[in-house]
């Protein structure tokens, strides 16, 4: 998103939910279809995963975690430092480690750039995540926080950052931009930094099994280009509304009407067999239904940006359940959608719209989650839509070339006819630490490993 779009996500994401109160077996892809490549054009998304990933960089305390699933923990504190949290005012003291990844030299040098990160944080530990790149005028960024996080509340309160800059590039919320794209500057290099907390005197530890970043440079475009159906498939997922859940805890931006990231999260969650334990839900009022909704908003929210959208912070909760992962990135065509959903991996798609660009939606929105599911014989998009009256209505067929444009262009006009920003086909990906090998293939045609 650029500088001017991004602030405004968490209260478009509410007037989305708003508007639709108001308005109360399958085939396989064609071989050429289903061929592998590098990823969309104008996307690099880099992870580090492996024992081999966290043995490179530099380590100050922190040691690699072997197993089936090879992580990153804190060995030894490499100092201790006082955090004053800006959402309770507390301060506290705590000991920590940082490891720092090589340099990665990006394929596509990037006006955007969103880290992602999979993590597990013990009850008195907490995490941050640092970029620091390189321009392509030969200067540096500073380093950059693209999140303070954990997985409970009890801590510290999970958050972004705001007012980050240096002159040329902002960090929005979750999103490293450059301010003037139109001038040529891009980022063509980045290190990532993670530092890992404690309280001072514990044995425990984070343990991050996934640390990475996305950076895309996607032509500015009020239109793409048709695509041809290649599949017909619908996976099942479970519908769920955040209409279902408006005014209730209304502490995590406003209520249900805003929860669209949240509840797109834990349909997907579910979809893989993974749900919060009875002991999870136990704070929840047990008068509201889908408690794990609510669950997710609470365990999703950013309390700087004041909402459930943060990006990286939905792809981390989804990783919290056990053995998933999660990761946000950007695909380049319904052709890469149909590729994962042929392989059995639904997706969150981030889309933006007026109410008549999209048939059958009843609202408009600046931005909204939504669940792809499926794909019709006629290669219509097959979406559970969050904004929805009741669970029952969640399951909707969207026109393939409407939802096609909405989803993947970078430009569009909004309700004032002033020019404004789409997101360009950003998506999470959710899936198992063990996949398939025609999961694994899906993953890879599109530029995740």
């Amino acid at each position: 998103m650029t500088r001017a779009e991004h602030p405004s996500r968490r209260t478009m994401l509410a007037a989305a939910g708003a508007a639709v109160l108001a308005a109360t077996a399958g085939t396989a892809l064609p071989a050429a279809a289903a061929g592998r490549h590098r990823g969309p054009a104008g996307v690099d998304y880099r992870a580090w995963t492996t024992a081999a990933d966290w043995r490179t960089g530099s380590h100050q305390g922190t040691r690699v975690v072997g197993g089936a699933r090879p992580g990153l923990a804190l060995a030894r504190p490499a100092g201790t430092v006082e955090y004053q949290d800006p959402h309770t005012q507390k301060t506290a003291s705590w000991e920590y480690a940082v490891w720092t990844s090589p340099v990665h030299r990006l394929k596509v040098p990037a006006t955007e750039a969103i880290a992602s990160w999979n993590a597990q944080t013990p009850a008195g530990t907490w995490l941050q995540i640092e970029l620091q790149g390189t321009y392509s005028d030969g200067k540096g960024t500073p380093w950059y926080v693209m999140g303070r996080w954990a997985s409970g509340d009890g801590d510290i309160r999970r958050t972004s950052v705001d007012d980050q800059s240096d002159g040329k590039s902002s960090i929005w919320t979750d999103t490293f931009s450059l301010d003037d794209p139109a001038s040529g500057l891009r980022l063509v290099s980045y290190r990532l930094r993670l530092t890992l907390y404690r309280k001072p005197g514990s044995t425990l530890t984070p343990t991050v099994w996934r640390a990475g970043a996305m950076g895309s440079d996607i032509p500015d475009r009020f239109e793409v280009p048709a695509s041809e159906p290649g599949l017909a498939k619908e996976l099942k997922v479970p519908p769920y509304s955040q209409n279902v859940h408006v005014g209730q805890y209304p502490e995590y931006d406003n209520g249900g009407e805003a929860w669209c990231s949240p509840t797109s999260s834990q349909m997907i969650i579910e979809s893989w067999g993974r749900k919060p334990s009875a002991e999870d839900l136990a704070w929840v009022n047990p008068d509201y239904a889908d408690p794990q909704v609510c669950h997710a908003a609470r365990y999703t929210f950013d309390y700087q940006y004041d909402g459930c959208g943060n990006w990286p912070f939905n792809a981390a909760y989804a990783a919290t359940y056990k053995d998933m992962q999660g990761l946000v990135t950007r695909l380049g065509s319904l052709g890469d959608l149909e590729r994962l959903v042929s392989a059995g991996i639904p997706v969150i798609t981030s889309q933006s719209f007026l109410e008549k660009e999209l048939t059958g939606a009843g609202y408009g929105t600046s931005g909204h989650l939504m669940t792809v599911i499926g794909f019709t014989a006629e290669g219509d998009v097959i979406a559970n839509d969050p904004a929805s009256k009741d669970n029952a209505a969640v399951r909707h067929v969207y026109k393939r070339r409407e939802w096609e444009n909405i989803w993947l262009r970078t430009k569009r006009y909004n309700a004032e006819g002033k020019v404004v920003s789409g997101t360009g086909g950003v998506c999470y990906l959710y899936f198992p630490a063990k996949v398939t090998a025609a999961q694994q293939a899906a993953l890879e045609a599109v530029g995740v490993r």
